[in-house]
């Protein structure tokens, strides 16, 4: 048997799929596509996560693309993190080419030009379906992480919500949050006190000043009313195809904090909210986080912490997280050691630090005796991978090189006219998009301290006039003093004054 056929065949026993599986691509070998050595990623195991990393320009984006519309065909909704603005003409079927026909030729399945259900999503005031959540939402716990506060300073926040809880003040936005830890140091002090203990003011200071810093970034838009649902999410439209949500934040790239916010509130919700599914031959929501490192570059060891937790227990929801990222290095090992499949587009090697890299990923790869790993990591062209699965059992399929199969729907963005007629189209932008700021810890303790001024400055009108009335009248019923203006004891003075005169 020659190394071509012993090729195709381990190729082919190793990713041939029992249940429901979708195609990315075809194995190469030599630089070549061997036709029909498909290379399948079964539904099965697609809630183990997974990675799609390589140089800018090397088809990662596109790569999404294919596996976003795939899910979506097989009635799975998909979210996706949409930071460069490159992903919205999944809304309309790619009009076609020459060379994606030759592609998919060599590949061995047809080329289909299709246009996905799609729901467009906003963080900021851009044109979309807005994303909210309350503080309250968040927790103590979260919003502490998010923060990155002291031991001291969690704390103190957990006491803000628990007087907030006591206290029936509803924490919807950042100004509910702020106002609750200023009253605890100033006109609540008293009250804190008694019944939560002595509260720092250097320590709600600092509390405050990372809320300031968060704001900065434009989180006061995230926090508040109306929140968002995550079982809209999971929608399925008239064909059983699975809505692709897009979250567009090419406004927010230079604000790494809110993003990292809203991703670990989500992940939270979505962990919350959803049953326990266990081992299911298909995922309920699949999400692609693009800009991976966003979320971990000068995370803290509490956030880091936080979200290795999730990625790890939020598989048994059926939920897959894939972080799509240029270096696998930008993901911590202990979150890359959770991700399953594996799509490694052509990393460059410019420096020595990027030699270095690339001999670490080459390690993260199973050994196969057709590729020196490392020297095909920097040959790969645009749209070609090194591609690892897991199969139905959950073990690593073998490494291949993969050419692979170009997206159905546009490459390309939505024009102006196009992505109005999406968002007319919505039906989730009139149920979210209305702002509501009903009365909540700001406005009650507004009032209350309000309330409270009125009384002392009426208190302190009345005290003067009180004050000598009630001196006058001590005055009146001093025993003494009625003594010595009586006129008994005034006429007895007289008679002995008489007396001594005489």
């Amino acid at each position: 048997m020659g190394n071509k056929e012993k090729f195709f065949a381990e190729i082919e026993q190793g990713y041939a799929m029992k249940g429901d599986y979708i195609t990315l691509g075809a194995g190469m070998l030599d630089g070549e596509a061997i036709t029909n050595a498909l290379i399948n990623v079964p539904l099965k195991t697609l809630n183990r996560h997974g990675l799609i990393a390589g140089a800018t320009g090397t088809g990662k984006t596109k790569t999404l693309q294919v596996l976003a519309e795939n899910l979506s065909d097989k009635g799975i909704p998909v979210l996706l993190m949409d930071l460069k603005g490159d992903l919205s003409g999944i809304a309309q079927p790619g009009p076609g080419h020459p060379k994606i026909d030759e592609r998919h030729q060599k590949i061995g399945i047809p080329f289909e030009p299709k246009s996905f259900p799609v729901e467009i999503l906003s963080l900021s005031e851009q044109g979309g379906v807005r994303l909210r959540a309350t503080v309250s939402e968040f927790g103590p716990v979260l919003l502490s992480r998010i923060l990155d506060l002291s031991e001291t300073q969690e704390g103190i926040v957990a006491v803000v919500f628990k007087y907030c809880d006591d206290h029936k003040l509803p924490l919807l936005d950042l100004k509910d949050f702020k106002k609750v830890l200023q009253y605890a140091t100033e006109e609540g002090k008293d009250e804190f006190q008694s019944s939560y203990g002595r509260i720092s003011t250097s320590s709600t200071g600092t509390i405050l000043r990372k809320i300031i810093e968060l704001e900065q970034q434009g989180a006061d838009l995230f926090f508040g009313e109306k929140s968002f649902e995550v079982d809209d999410l999971v929608r399925i439209d008239e064909k059983g195809r699975g809505y692709i949500n897009i979250i567009r934040l090419t406004d927010i790239q230079d604000r790494p904090k809110l993003f990292s916010t809203f991703m670990l509130s989500l992940l939270a919700e979505i962990y919350s909210t959803f049953p326990e599914q266990g081992d299911s031959d298909r995922p309920e929501l699949v999400l692609f986080i693009d800009e991976a490192h966003l979320i971990f570059d000068n995370a803290s060891k509490a956030l880091l912490d936080q979200i290795e937790s999730i990625v790890k227990l939020i598989r048994s929801k059926g939920i897959g997280l894939y972080f799509v990222t240029q270096n696998p290095t930008d993901v911590p090992d202990d979150v890359l050691a959770q991700l399953g499949l594996k799509v490694q587009h052509a990393l460059r090697a410019f420096t020595a630090k990027d030699r270095k890299a690339i001999k670490l990923t080459a390690q993260n790869y199973p050994i196969t005796e057709f590729y020196d790993t490392s020297e095909v990591l920097t040959s790969l062209g645009t749209g070609e991978a090194l591609v690892s699965v897991l199969d139905e059992k959950g073990r690593p399929t073998p490494l291949a090189a993969t050419l692979m199969r170009a997206p159905m729907s546009r490459m390309d963005i939505l024009t102006d006219d196009e992505l109005k007629n999406v968002l007319e189209q919505s039906k989730l932008i009139k149920k979210y998009n209305e702002e509501i700021d009903r009365e909540s810890a700001y406005e009650i303790l507004n009032e209350k301290i309000e309330k409270a001024e009125k009384e002392a400055e009426k208190e302190k009108e009345q005290r003067p006039t009180s004050r000598s009335s009630s001196t006058r009248r001590s005055a009146r019923m001093n025993p003494v003093v009625k003594v010595l203006t009586s006129a008994t004891f005034i006429r007895g003075v007289m008679g002995v004054l008489k007396k001594m005169m005489r």
